[in-house]
């Protein structure tokens, strides 16, 4: 596979380690790492790595993603600088994949408009939150969808929420389809009350979920009608560790980094929390986190 020779205006990194640009701080090594600039630097990544027949992932900064130790084959195409917002209509917001979930809710503040203040506190871009449909407290940030922009192929293409396949904590696309952007219709919003939603997220978030090193936030989805956590504790797994990966003292649903951890120990703490709640409770649990690259 030839990635030589690649040109854009954005930033490329050669057999880049992926713990540099994860939350959990593992995963082996990219053959390619590129930072487009914008749409257009995008699509000439992507032809030119079709033309050249290799493989790609997007990420946005890897608040959700865990890379195993054997790294990824082909290019990891982060978003991280489409980080614009705009106004687009009446109470309509459009939203860059790359931009932060709370630097939305703030944009929406200052114009009056919310409705989804839930993800004020959820580490992580706009892409990502649309991905896995994030969301708290029994909302899903995709119920404020109007539309989504993706590259599919060489096209640009607008979805309308009533076009896509989505669920709880997830959001089906074509393959090879990448988010650019997305189009929210808000609501009108007090921000004073915006501003308390603001408030206490991060102070509810800060007592549980605090856990003082690095994780990935949910490692596991919530299985229907109940939370990971409570399960995680029936197996009395709390504090249990493999390697370096732990089971977090704070908030049973994280898994953290101690200190050295590979994406080995992960793995491997996971597998071992899903045996021993399923052994106790019957529930399999479902990682939440995005697994993805190859064993070393």
């Amino acid at each position: 596979m030839n990635l030589e020779n690649i040109s854009i205006r954005g930033q490329l990194l050669y057999d880049e380690p992926m713990s540099r640009h994860t939350s959990l701080k593992v995963g082996g090594a990219a053959d390619l790492y590129a930072e487009p600039e914008d749409a257009d630097d995008l699509l000439t990544l992507v032809r030119s790595l079709k033309e050249r027949q290799a493989p790609w992932l997007t990420i946005g900064r890897g608040y959700n993603l865990l890379v195993r130790d054997g790294g990824i084959r082909g290019a990891v195409i982060s978003l991280a600088r489409f980080n614009r917002i705009s106004e687009a209509g009446e109470r309509l917001i459009r939203a860059e994949a790359g931009v932060e979930n709370l630097a939305l809710v703030r944009f929406a503040q200052e114009r009056g408009l919310g409705g989804i203040g839930y993800i004020s506190g959820i580490p992580g871009t706009v892409g990502g939150a649309v991905k896995m449909n994030a969301g708290a407290y029994g909302s899903g940030v995709l119920e404020r969808l109007e539309s989504l922009t993706l590259l599919l192929g060489d096209t640009v293409a607008e979805y309308r929420r009533e076009e896509l396949d989505y669920g709880y904590r997830r959001l089906t696309l074509p393959v090879g389809a990448i988010v650019l952007a997305a189009l929210f219709r808000l609501v009108e919003y007090d921000p004073q009350q915006t501003e308390e939603e603001i408030r206490k997220d991060t102070e509810l978030r800060r007592s549980k979920h605090n856990v003082g090193f690095p994780s990935a936030g949910s490692f596991f989805k919530n299985p229907s009608g109940q939370a990971a956590w409570r399960l995680i504790d029936r197996a009395n797994l709390r504090g249990v560790t493999v390697g370096g990966a732990q089971v977090s003292k704070v908030h049973s649903n994280f898994l953290i980094n101690r200190g050295g951890a590979t994406a080995a120990d992960f793995l491997g703490l996971a597998t071992r929390v899903k045996e021993a709640v399923f052994a106790a409770t019957g529930v399999q649990l479902e990682e939440e986190v995005r697994i993805v690259g190859e064993e070393p």
